[in-house]
C-alpha cells in the first residue's frame, strides 16, 4: 500500500525567513493566536481555558489505552498547586524533571534532555515573553516545527493531577512548571497525552529544531563515530539514543543498569588517559531522572580513581540523577542506535567554513502513477518521484545530505500509520545528464 497523499504535485519550497511559517512567522495551530487571545483574558480579567484541547478526559486518553482511572484526575492550574509558581527556576537544566509513571514517552524527554543544553532553542521552542508575573492570564504558547512549518502551539495552564500531584511529567522542583507546559503544549499537538505513548527521539529533536537528522545503527556505525560525536557536541548538535527492545514490550532493567526499549540522551562525550592510553567516553542521561548504568566508568567504577583529579572533577558525579558514563565500546554495545540533530551538519566535514543550504521537496506516492515500488518492481520503479541534483566540476560542495520525511494527516497521531518509505541515490552518466 502507497503512503498518504501529501500533494499532487511535487513542488521545491526553497527555505526562507520571510515566508509564513517561519519561526519569526509561526503558522497559528488551530488558528489560535495567541496575543489576542491573552489580550481578551486581561481585558475582561478572567483566566484562559483552552476549548481546542479542553481539560478534560479528551485530552489525556480518549481511546482509555494507558489504564489510568481517568475518575481521580482533576486538572489545576499550578496556582492551585503551590503558593509561587515559576515558570523557571535557576534556568532549564537536564536535571530538572522526572518523567511520569503514566506515560511512555521517554522519546520525548530524551529530546527535551538534549534540548536543555542550547538555551537559543529553548528561546525559540519557549517564547520569553511569558511567565507567572507580569499578564499572567493562564495561557502559555510554545513553538514546534512539522514537517517544514513553525506553528505557534497555544495552551491554557490547567494540567492533569491526581491528589494534587502531576501525573505526568515534573519538575524536581516544587514551583517550577516549565517540563509540564512543554509537555501539554506537545501533547496537545500529538492530540493527547496518551498519543505521545512510545516514539522515536528523532521525532522531537526535528520538532524541537527544524534541523537535520542523521540516524545512526551502532551495529554497523562509522569507525570514527567518536569523532564525529565529538565535533557534534561542539557544533551545538542534539543527540539521543535508545536501547534494543526485550523480549516484552516492558521497560525491564538489565543487571547493568541499562533499561530495554528505552530512549536516552547522550549529554557529552570526553576524553580521558587510562594507564597512559587514552579512553574515549560517553555520557548519557535517564529522562527518568534516576537508574544508571553500574559498569565500567559509571559514577562509583574504580576506573575513576586511575585517571587524573583533573579528568574526575571535570566528569566524576555521585548523584544518582540518572546521569553516567561508559566507554564508546560499551555504548555501542549496549544501545542500538544513535540520533543526531542539528541546525546545520557541520560535524560531517569538521569545517566550520562551510555553508550549507536546504531545499525541501514536497510530493506524494499516487497509486498508479507515481507509486512505483522498491527496486524489486522494476517494469514500475521508474515511475517513482524523481528529483535531480546538478554538482558542477569546480562546486566547493563536499557533502550532501538527503532525508526523506512522512507527512502524516490525521490529528492524532496514534491513529496515523507509518509506511515503509525510502530513497535510492544514483549518478547521472555524463551523456544523461542533458535528458
Amino acid at each position: 500500500m502507497p503512503p498518504p497523499r501529501v500533494n499532487k504535485r511535487p513542488r521545491n519550497e526553497p527555505t526562507t525567513r520571510d515566508e509564513k511559517g517561519s519561526l519569526t512567522k509561526p503558522i497559528k495551530f488551530l488558528d489560535q493566536d495567541y496575543l489576542e487571545l491573552r489580550k481578551n483574558c486581561l481585558i475582561n480579567k478572567r483566566r484562559y481555558e483552552d476549548v481546542m484541547f479542553p481539560p478534560d478526559n479528551s485530552s489525556i486518553d480518549p481511546q482509555k489505552t494507558l489504564g489510568l482511572d481517568l475518575d481521580q484526575v482533576k486538572w489545576l492550574r499550578p496556582s492551585e498547586i503551590v503558593e509561587d509558581p515559576q515558570l523557571i527556576v535557576d534556568d532549564v537544566s537536564r536535571f530538572d524533571y522526572s518523567q511520569g509513571s503514566y506515560l511512555g514517552n521517554c522519546w520525548f524527554l530524551a529530546s527535551v534532555g538534549a534540548l536543555t543544553f542550547q538555551r537559543d532553542i529553548v528561546d525559540q521552542v519557549m517564547p520569553t515573553d511569558q511567565s507567572f508575573g507580569k499578564d499572567y492570564a493562564g495561557i502559555f504558547h510554545f513553538k514546534f516545527w512539522r514537517f517544514g512549518k513553525w506553528f505557534d502551539v497555544v495552551i491554557d495552564d490547567k494540567l492533569p493531577t491526581i491528589k494534587r500531584k502531576l501525573i505526568f511529567v515534573h519538575s524536581k522542583t516544587s514551583n517550577e512548571f516549565w517540563p509540564a507546559l512543554l509537555e501539554k503544549a506537545y501533547a496537545k499537538v500529538c492530540g493527547s497525552y496518551a498519543d505521545m505513548n512510545a516514539g522515536y527521539v528523532s521525532e522531537a529533536l526535528m520538532d524541537f529544531t527544524g534541523g537535520v537528522h542523521v540516524y545512526y545503527e551502532l551495529k554497523t556505525a562509522p569507525a570514527d563515530l567518536w569523532n564525529l560525536m565529538d565535533r557534534a557536541v561542539n557544533t551545538k548538535a542534539l543527540m539521543g539514543c535508545g536501547t534494543p527492545q526485550g523480549e516484552t514490550s516492558e521497560n525491564t532493567e538489565l543487571p547493568n543498569g541499562i533499561i530495554q526499549g528505552h530512549a536516552y540522551t547522550v549529554t557529552g562525550v570526553f576524553k580521558v588517559t587510562y594507564q597512559g592510553k587514552p579512553v574515549k567516553l560517553v555520557r548519557v542521561l535517564n529522562p527518568w531522572g534516576k537508574g544508571e548504568w553500574i559498569g565500567d566508568w559509571s559514577d562509583k567504577s574504580p576506573l575513576w580513581s586511575k585517571v587524573s583529579q583533573k579528568d574526575q572533577s571535570m566528569c566524576r558525579s555521585l548523584a544518582n540523577d540518572g546521569e553516567f558514563w561508559m566507554s564508546m565500546e560499551d555504548f555501542t554495545k549496549s544501545f542500538e542506535d544513535l540520533d543526531i540533530c542539528c541546525l546545520r551538519p557541520d560535524f560531517l566535514d569538521g569545517s566550520s567554513e562551510c555553508i550549507w543550504t536546504s531545499t525541501c521537496f514536497n510530493g506524494s506516492w499516487d497509486a498508479g502513477t507515481t507509486a512505483g515500488g522498491c527496486i524489486n518492481n522494476r517494469d514500475t520503479f521508474w515511475t517513482n518521484p524523481q528529483f535531480r541534483v546538478r554538482i558542477s566540476e569546480d562546486s566547493a560542495t563536499e557533502n550532501i545530505l538527503v532525508s526523506l520525511m512522512q507527512k502524516h494527516e490525521d490529528r492524532h497521531r496514534s491513529l496515523n500509520s507509518n509506511y515503509a518509505i525510502g530513497f535510492s541515490v544514483y549518478a547521472i552518466p555524463p551523456e544523461a545528464s542533458k535528458i
